[in-house]
């Protein structure tokens, strides 16, 4: 009778331990936030204690929008086109979002939020936004063409009610909206704590092009900045109360016009260059040591989610992990008129490991459909190049691969851009 007690009384202390280690299995999260229209030499001219807690907690990172100045993927510094690099992790070239009118996505490239649904259908996702456009065109709910995709969660689409928000020339109704988004975002993460959450806020775009370089501005992203911290309070209550794992990352679409900070869309340098603010210490040595890209934030998503992103959708990606080792980046080709095929990147270390090149002279995916690649030959990654004579018919267009450890890169030759 009492080896019967004894019995009983461990299994239901197993039992529960079980339980308790189950509930309490570390959770990954993430969020990030676009605030429109920040070049990265304002934040030196405004007060920012949260952004600075954020750098504190994790790493403040140069980075750039504009794909490659006069390349095949240059890409105009608009907001929306900025927004889409970000949640592709491709350029215009791929993404096909080329100014705020979002005519025609190629949704053949998904989203982070397409590849977290894939996955994980029964987790939440979420997003709080100053402009309604970026769930129903860029993230397209409900639309065939992105598998019916369907937030969990969206607070957006106050703009277009004039009645509660009338449209004032000094844009004090996005200001209010902003406030709304970002009260809204802060509250929800703390009560429901979705899985993948977008928030956007734009009162610092319209500033800029009202105002330009100044006070008013600089006053603007300060009034973001506090916009920040309560939805880093919240992530930051999230881990303490829930024992889970945030990824916290703010940054900006693009930058500014030289001259007086009113504009964007071109590609000078104040234009092209930004910031990512990120909350994790573990940065990689390419995000250390180099000007990332708006690209490398899906897959820093991905990767720090755990996602199985398809081999050919991995292809695709014009970024690289942030957090994770990247031993090789900035993969660029070039083809002779002899046909000598030239394939370089750059590394972050030395390495022997043997990379395999391959090459395709279709791009199907972005139809939708498949790309056959054959193996050019292998290289060693540490020797950052490969050379190869190309004894296929001649093409216009070429799409390369460096398949590694780590991952892929890729590149195109296209004669059909500059």
């Amino acid at each position: 009778m009492n080896f019967s007690k004894n019995y009983v009384f461990i299994l239901l202390s197993f039992l529960s331990c079980y339980t308790f280690g189950q509930k309490n299995s570390t959770q990954k999260k993430v969020v990030f936030i676009i605030v429109d229209g920040i070049a990265e030499d304002m934040l030196g001219k405004a007060e920012t204690p949260n952004l600075d807690r954020i750098k504190n907690d994790g790493a403040f990172l140069k980075a750039y929008v504009g794909g490659e100045k006069d390349g095949y993927s240059e890409t105009p510094t608009i907001s929306a086109v900025g927004y889409n690099s970000l949640l592709t992790g491709t350029w215009v070239n791929k993404h096909n979002v080329f100014d705020n009118d979002i005519k025609a996505p190629n949704y053949s490239y998904p989203t982070i939020f397409r590849l977290f649904k894939d996955q994980f259908p029964d987790k939440k996702a979420a997003v709080f936004s100053t402009w309604e456009d970026n769930r129903t065109k860029l993230i397209g709910e409900n639309l065939k063409a992105t598998g019916n995709i369907k937030m969990d969660f969206a607070y957006d689409g106050l703009e277009k009610d004039t009645l509660k928000f009338p449209h004032d020339k000094q844009s004090g109704y996005i200001r209010k909206i902003d406030s709304l988004v970002a009260e809204k975002a802060a509250g929800y993460i703390a009560q429901n704590g979705p899985d993948v959450s977008w928030v956007y806020l734009e009162f610092t775009d319209d500033m800029g092009h009202r105002h330009g370089d100044g006070d008013i501005l600089y006053k603007a992203i300060s009034f973001e900045d506090r916009l920040i911290g309560k939805i880093y309070d919240s992530v930051k209550e999230r881990e303490a109360k829930h024992g889970e794992d945030w990824l916290f990352v703010v940054t900006t679409d693009h930058g500014r016009s030289a001259s007086n900070g009113k504009g964007h869309g071109g590609q000078s340098d104040r234009e092209r260059n930004i910031w990512i603010a990120i909350n994790k210490p573990t940065i990689n040595s390419y995000a250390k040591n180099n000007r990332v890209a708006v690209t490398d934030i899906l897959p820093t998503m991905t990767d720090f989610l755990d996602l199985k992103v398809p081999a050919a959708v991995q292809q695709e990606i014009d970024g690289v992990d942030l957090l994770k080792n990247r031993t090789a980046y900035h993969l660029q080709a070039s083809l002779s008129p002899d046909k000598i095929l030239e394939v370089t990147w750059k590394t972050t270390g030395p390495s022997k490991e043997m990379a395999e090149v391959y090459i395709t002279d279709t791009n199907h995916f972005k139809d939708g459909g498949k790309d056959s690649y054959r193996l050019l030959g292998k290289a060693n990654l540490g020797s950052g190049k490969f050379t190869s004579s190309l004894k296929t018919g001649h093409s216009d267009f070429y799409k390369i691969v460096l398949k590694t450890k780590d991952g892929f890169l890729n590149t195109w030759i296209s004669q059909h851009t500059k």
